[in-house]
């Protein structure tokens, strides 16, 4: 996908599992079950998708890291993932060695965005790109590393504390143009410092919309996952950026769907999206 300046790229780090009731939040499962069939264990099937933003001029940019390499038998298992974290065979496909790599974003530091952040090389865990500036909000920071009693069970710090370490954070304060016409931008309701990825260049939008929304399932407004600690601001921010995608006909991708590209429709007042071809 061309847009502007940037080649954007979409793909899949592997699948996991989540239950289905807490992906849904308030929905009954007599609905959501018809969008996204459960599992035995009642969990449905999400992929962890990244994208890869190249401008041609050196700038390298991998936004989520998936579950990455280091989760014992038992988070695998727990997690439903079956398959090894699929990041870097994907990224050599495309060309993209890890030192190629100059910039990784993640929209929050959960483990299933951030687990590719870093990898075990011996006894140490080191990070995954040796030339690259980690972006992060720092409400994101501040509240992985503070996690409590509600949220440390998303967080694992080998995904990010290495980091802190080697030098290699760049905490982003709500929002920021990283580089020329690409934009992070907090939107507060998955977790307090979940950030979206915006392009815009040539009068084109690209929008990768972090876990606020974290696929096509999740546009009728009330559907938002129990994992929000913000629901009402999740709801807020739909109510807000639905609308502009809609009428300005950005491209959006989604971090739990099918790694693919589309566009949002507003039809007989439903959200509705619908996928372009990767051009």
């Amino acid at each position: 996908m061309r847009v502007g300046r940037y080649d954007v790229e979409i793909f899949s780090d592997g699948i996991f599992r989540l239950d289905g009731g807490a992906m849904f939040g308030i929905v009954p499962k007599v609905l959501w079950e018809k969008a996204k069939p459960a599992d035995g264990l009642n969990r449905v099937a999400m992929d962890m998708s990244c994208l890869l933003i190249r401008d041609g001029q050196g700038h390298v940019v991998v936004v989520e890291t998936g579950a990455g390499p280091k989760l014992n038998d038992k988070q695998k298992r727990t997690f439903g993932i079956d398959d090894p974290p699929a990041l870097l065979d994907e990224l050599a496909k495309r060309g993209v060695r890890t030192s190629d790599v100059t910039l990784v974003v993640n929209t929050h530091l959960h483990f299933d965005h951030a687990g590719g952040n870093t990898h075990r090389d011996g006894e140490r865990v080191v990070a995954s790109f040796p030339r690259a500036a980690y972006a992060i909000q720092r409400l994101e920071w501040h509240d992985a590393v503070h996690a409590n009693e509600r949220t440390r069970g998303s967080y694992l710090a080998d995904d990010y504390e290495p980091l802190e370490a080697a030098g290699k954070l760049e905490l982003i304060d709500d929002r920021s143009e990283i580089l020329p016409g690409l934009h992070l931008e907090r939107v507060q309701g998955h977790t307090r410092g979940t950030q979206t990825v915006r392009i815009s260049e040539g009068g084109a939008t690209l929008y990768f919309s972090s876990d606020f929304m974290p696929d096509r399932h999740h546009l009728p407004l009330p559907w938002i996952p129990a994992f929000d600690l913000f629901p009402l601001d999740t709801l807020e921010a739909k109510r807000t950026i639905l609308p502009r995608a809609a009428e300005e006909r950005w491209v959006v991708a989604f971090t739990h769907d099918v790694p693919r590209f589309g566009r949002i429709e507003q039809v007989e007042g439903r959200y509705r999206f619908s996928e372009i071809a990767d051009r």
